[in-house]
């Protein structure tokens, strides 16, 4: 008999296609893991953006308030500065009429200097009170000096010449005043 060739290939062990899909699903393991690490990343970086996004229009809406509201408060002032020499022009009236006979036009200026100054007050206005007070150059302006006697009224107000006026704690208008020296 003839001799029969072997014209398989040798067969290898069987465990080499079990290694070979282990191999297979390794890397497709290891390539869904960068892919899923990359999309992490991704999102992370995505998400930063929008916390910083988010917290630069907060501080624009809240500036943007602030900025409505100093417009407001700025047209206010102006209103309100506009209507000081109305004030100095009653305050006056008020004093020259202090000797006059005439009770009418007294009372009338009273009345109509007392409602400007109270509606002035609700909306912030205050007066500096500076006669007899110690000179503060954040609230007064000197307008001249005037030699005095008495040593407690040296450095203090001794007479007022324009009041000055405060705006929500602000200065609006320094009072002009005398100051002893």
């Amino acid at each position: 008999m003839a001799e029969k060739k072997n014209t398989q290939e040798p067969k290898a062990p069987k465990t080499a296609p079990k290694d070979d899909a282990r191999k297979k699903l390794d890397l497709k393991v290891k390539d869904l893991e960068t892919k899923l690490k990359d999309a992490q990343e991704k999102l992370s970086a995505e998400k930063n953006d929008y916390l910083k996004l988010m917290a630069e229009f907060e501080t624009f809406r809240r500036r943007s308030a602030e900025d409505r509201l100093n417009l407001v408060s700025s047209a206010a002032s102006k209103t309100i500065e506009g209507l000081l020499p109305v004030l100095d022009d009653c305050e006056r009236a008020m004093e020259i009429l202090k000797n006059s006979a005439d009770e009418a036009a007294r009372e009338g200026t009273a009345l109509i200097y007392n409602k400007l100054m109270a509606y002035l007050k609700t909306q912030g206005l205050e007066v500096i009170e500076a006669r007899g007070a110690k000179f503060d150059t954040d609230f007064h302006e000197a307008v001249t000096q005037f030699p005095t006697q008495d040593e407690a009224q040296k450095g203090c107000v001794i007479d007022v010449v324009q009041t000055g006026y405060l705006l929500h704690g602000k200065v609006l208008r320094y009072a002009k005043v005398v100051v002893g020296c």
